[in-house]
């Protein structure tokens, strides 16, 4: 299991001529929370097009690296296009609040959990109530319900089933979980 920020930043490699093709610097979503693909670094500031590398092209994400398969997975596309992503985009997933159906807010999206295989979904929410809270009582680990249209992902907020907030562990556990 992978922690999405742990990604970001990680160059992006070609495997069979080891060239780096890229950084990465976000991930795109569906509005199912399937990854769709890795965003990369764009040196131009106010870029029209966004560079990046679709999820099926991916073969490993690795602690320091990311592998594709060829320099041909790295395609550019209309940056409207990235509706949703976890830094960026028109929704952007960080920091948005989980509540449930109930009305009682969770905390705030601080990071996702997903497999490194194409085609995964989120597995699990690590949720922040702010920088104090997280000093003194850590943040929280949320496992993503195994139905996926249980979840509502939301422009403003990400809605989640009543029972999430007995299911809420502290991070540390989550880390034993596969």
């Amino acid at each position: 299991m992978i922690k999405l920020q742990q990604l970001i930043g990680l160059p992006v490699i070609v495997i069979h001529s080891g060239k780096h093709v890229g950084t990465v610097k976000d991930a795109w979503f569906d509005e199912h929370w399937k990854l769709l693909g890795l965003v990369l670094a764009n040196a131009k500031r106010f870029a029209t097009s966004v560079i990046l590398v679709k999820w099926s092209d991916v073969l490993t994400c690795g602690e320091d690296a990311v592998l594709i398969s060829g320099e041909d997975a790295v395609v550019s596309v209309k940056a409207s296009e990235i509706l949703r992503s976890f830094n960026s985009g028109t929704v952007k997933l960080k920091d948005l609040p989980v509540v449930t159906v109930q009305g009682v807010q969770l905390g705030r999206l601080s990071d996702v959990y997903f497999y490194p295989f194409q085609g995964t979904q989120i597995i699990g929410y690590e949720l922040t109530d702010g920088f104090i809270s997280d000093l003194m009582e850590g943040r929280k680990w949320l496992r993503a319900p195994d139905d996926s249209d249980a979840v509502l992902l939301g422009e403003d907020a990400i809605i989640v089933p009543a029972v999430s907030e007995t299911e809420l562990e502290p991070v540390a556990a989550s880390n034993s979980i596969e």
